[in-house]
């Protein structure tokens, strides 16, 4: 039953109030205009709980902006949202379009840096974030007393002699809540084995992420990816003012419950009353947690990115002997939660849920 406006109704009551739905919520499709994003279809996102989110069906079904009342809590590059056919997927070429938003998605048969794996080169990060959606659909609809909204499509990376790998992305939210979630279905539809890689490059933002923000991660084992980054890892829960300083990057292995779930958030309580955002995955599919810190002077972002990989490229992966294939025909289905907990009772129930899984 939504919760607006402090109160809560079902259908009937709302249907009294409203000429149409869309007064309150909804999802609209959309296509940007300007310069290089000029043609990225995308769907905006009217929860009516104060959170309003972007899907870009132009790119990947990623998602873009997300706000809740007022606040941004998503980081934004300076590339804007560039069309597919900008993209470059040679070496670091991925960074000429790399939009940041709550998620740019990595993969799908390889992720992580630049590299040489047999006769192939591969560049950072994969492809997936850069192919625009097909057989898209969206729209909002009552089930039961809750009115749902979705929008779905499909993501193809193919090639002839090569992979056909297919990802169904489906992203939905109820009205009247804080909360969205992302479930995608990559399936290898190709007669051979093959790689798969894949990492939910999660980037939050100013003014969510400032001096004193806090990581909440019920982490069994952290370490540096780099000598610098394992210099630095006492600090790796913490946020700083904008500098001059490198990125680092930190691995954390997780503790779940019985089910593989497991939760990491990121509180600022000097944000209005106290705001945060949590995410909730499955360490089955998603072993990894890949932590990016970067507090640095208009590149100021820390990216949460639950993965089946490290981020060292395919070559490291498989001679750890970790890298995933999928067999044909063979399909895994992964789900993402992100809520906001806004004020000290709601982050205090929010750390609960974390130290419960310490």
């Amino acid at each position: 039953m939504p919760a607006l406006y402090g109160k809560q109704y079902d259908r009937t009551e709302l249907s009294k109030r409203v000429g149409s739905m869309d007064q309150i919520g909804g999802v609209r499709r959309v296509e940007l205009a300007d310069g290089n994003e000029k043609g990225v279809e995308a769907f905006d996102f009217r929860t009516g709980s104060g959170m309003d989110f972007t899907v870009l069906a132009g790119r990947g079904m990623d998602i873009s902006a997300l706000n809740y009342r007022s606040y941004p809590l998503a980081w934004l590059s300076s590339t804007g949202i560039p069309a597919a056919s900008y993209f470059e997927p040679e070496g670091l070429g991925w960074l000429r379009s790399f939009h940041g938003g709550l998620i740019s998605t990595c993969g799908l048969t390889y992720a992580g840096a630049p590299s040489t794996d047999g006769d192939e080169e591969l560049g950072l990060h994969g492809r997936v974030s850069n192919i625009p959606a097909k057989s898209l659909s969206y729209g909002a609809s009552w089930h039961d007393d809750n009115y749902v909204l979705m929008a779905q499509g499909e993501i193809r990376e193919a090639s002839v002699f090569g992979a056909n790998v297919l990802m169904t992305r489906r992203v939905s939210a109820f009205l009247g809540y804080p909360m969205l979630h992302v479930q995608d279905v990559v399936e290898n539809q190709g007669f051979a084995p093959q790689e798969h890689m894949l990492v939910y490059h999660c980037n939050l933002g100013f003014p969510l992420m400032d001096a004193g923000t806090e990581l909440l991660a019920p982490s069994a084992e952290v370490r540096g990816q780099t000598e610098f980054a394992q210099e630095t890892i006492d600090s790796h829960t913490t946020f700083d003012e904008p500098g001059d300083v490198d990125e680092r990057v930190y691995y954390h292995k997780l503790n779940s419950d019985d089910d593989g779930n497991t939760i990491v958030g990121v509180i600022n309580r000097n944000l209005g009353a106290g705001i945060g955002l949590a995410i909730t995955f499955n360490t089955e599919v998603l072993p990894n947690l890949v932590q990016w810190k970067m507090p640095g002077q208009g590149t100021y972002v820390m990216g949460i990115e639950p993965a089946n990989c490290l981020v060292e490229g395919r070559p490291a992966e498989r001679e750890r002997g970790t890298l995933v294939e999928l067999e044909p025909g063979e399909n895994r289905t992964y789900d993402l939660r992100f809520e906001v907990y806004e004020g000290p009772d709601a982050i205090e129930q929010l750390e609960g849920i974390v130290d419960s899984l310490r």
